[in-house]
């Protein structure tokens, strides 16, 4: 972690506590897209690997890690729907997720910018839905980017490597931040350090082989770091 001048979060299961935003988002969908057909709600629950009685979702769920598109994909032949149309109805009511952020983000954001980091979010979701999430502090991050922002989608390396364009970084002074293999492969191929944090569904023992450090969550990224 020596020479570590800027840090790259996942959003949800990183900045965001996964089951505790996307469990009640994932419930309402279902129901909606379900039209109230219990059978037809648990067989896009089955697709997603939710568990729809704990509002949970599985470890193994392709959502965790998945982009909207994908998720589109996953879906629309059981919800009747084209992908087109479900992407946009899927982006829609992400923003408006009922969020729960893994640590008061703020507090967190201003100490990293105060001692002199670059910030950035890179995300599977839509960039729009990200910058809608990450509103009320969208002018700590230097950079923030969603699968559908022209770099590609994570485990593939554009997004954390157009970050440290933007920041002006060496990829080596760049530390990746997630809660997903995903998150950390991504790392791993833009040639990043990598920080594995468990607020998302995946425990230290999925994620310890590709990650440099495994923490609880990016609260502990001060004394990682060792931050005066």
């Amino acid at each position: 972690m020596k020479g570590i001048r800027g840090i790259l979060f996942d959003k949800d299961g990183t900045l965001f506590d996964f089951q505790a935003t996307w469990g009640a988002w994932a419930r309402q969908l279902l129901g909606e897209l379900s039209g109230g057909d219990p059978a037809r709600a648990a067989a896009m629950a089955e697709a997603m690997a939710f568990d729809l009685d704990r509002g949970r979702f599985r470890p193994e769920s392709p959502v965790i890690a998945g982009t909207g598109r994908e998720v589109a994909e996953l879906l629309a032949p059981l919800a009747g729907l084209t992908a087109d149309a479900l992407e946009a109805r899927i982006a829609r009511a992400a923003a408006e997720a009922p969020l729960a952020e893994a640590v008061p983000l703020r507090a967190l954001l201003e100490r990293l910018r105060g001692a002199g980091l670059k910030l950035g979010v890179a995300t599977n979701d839509f960039e729009s839905v990200a910058r809608q999430h990450v509103a009320g502090v969208i002018e700590l991050f230097d950079f923030v980017a969603g699968f559908d922002s022209g770099h590609g989608g994570k485990p593939e390396p554009g997004m954390l490597l157009a970050f440290a364009r933007t920041a002006g970084l060496a990829p080596s002074a760049v530390l990746m931040v997630g809660d997903s293999r995903h998150d950390l492969i991504a790392g791993r191929r833009a040639g990043m350090a990598t920080l594995a944090v468990l607020t998302g569904v995946a425990e230290a023992a999925d994620l310890a082989d590709l990650a440099d450090a495994v923490r609880p969550d990016i609260g502990h990224l001060p004394a990682l770091l060792d931050l005066a």
